[in-house]
């Protein structure tokens, strides 16, 4: 998706709540309205959506370019990178976007979900699909034949038709970035997301990148580590050790554990936003 990793330390799910006034200057509003539009849904704290639509839309009437444009993106990060409460931008969101640094959050959403749902046996995707999308499409053949789809068939029919040379096992724009292939002595990288954690074994797709595998992997490295929610003795127990060895964070995590259908918003909201965007763009290169 073209975004960078920073050199900030993500988010790990044991940050405090963003004071109302960090949360005000980042989006150029006021603390007083910060405080008199944060309310909690589904256990979460936030901002609706529409409050949030209603100042990007003065913002951007008015001219205001980069308070419309810190508000719109985070309105990307809660509908489109981190989708959790229908016109709902949770904590979470506004925790990621003050942080600036949305990749390995994005990651672990991503491989969690993905996990899950194969454990499972099925279920919903709720993470940002379009990098999931991409992620997809990267692998897959682009000749014209198979990219166009004149004949229009399924997805299910098109993936079956595949061979293993058809695909896309290494992506050549890969070749000029830096891997994280470990994490200090570790040879797993650990991933938060707001939902849980995993773990991913870089190690074991070296291949993909065109490195050799000279020996066969280690057993460490087919160890998964995956976590949605824990109990609530090993919780307590976390908690006390936190309190006698003085660790600097809060004990309370504000991550949601519930898994929340996502809904999209009206046609129309959006519309106006791309809208007032574009003319805000066009007048910006006159």
């Amino acid at each position: 998706m073209g975004i960078p990793v920073s050199r900030k330390v993500p988010i790990t799910g044991f940050e405090e709540i963003p004071r109302s006034h960090l949360i005000a200057e980042a989006l150029h509003l006021k603390k007083s309205e910060i405080e008199a539009h944060w309310v909690n849904k589904g256990g979460m704290f936030g901002l609706t959506s529409e409050f949030l639509i209603k100042e990007t839309t003065a913002f951007a009437q008015a001219g205001s370019v980069n308070a419309f444009e810190a508000i719109f993106v985070l309105l990307i990060y809660e509908l489109a990178l981190f989708p959790n409460i229908d016109g709902f931008v949770d904590v979470n969101a506004i925790t990621i976007f003050l942080i600036g640094n949305p990749v390995p959050t994005l990651l672990g959403d991503m491989y969690f979900y993905l996990h899950l749902i194969n454990s499972k046996g099925g279920g919903t995707i709720v993470c940002c699909v379009p990098l999931l999308y991409k992620w997809f499409i990267s692998h897959l053949p682009q000749t014209p034949a198979f990219v166009e789809n004149k004949q229009c068939p399924q997805w299910s029919q098109r993936l079956m038709s595949l061979t293993n040379d058809d695909i896309v096992w290494y992506v050549s724009s890969l070749s000029s970035l830096d891997v994280i292939d470990h994490c200090g002595e570790i040879s797993n990288v650990p991933l938060i997301g707001t939902q849980g954690g995993i773990h991913y074994n870089p190690a074991l797709a070296r291949r993909q990148l065109e490195f050799p595998l000279r020996d066969k992997p280690n057993n460490t490295l087919l160890e998964g580590l995956f976590y949605q929610e824990a109990l609530e003795d090993y919780t307590t127990w976390v908690n006390k050790r936190a309190l006698e060895l003085k660790i600097p964070y809060a004990c309370e995590r504000h991550m949601s554990m519930v898994v929340v259908e996502p809904l999209t918003l009206p046609n129309q909201d959006v519309e106006e936003l791309e809208d007032a965007l574009a003319k805000m763009k066009q007048e910006k290169n006159m």
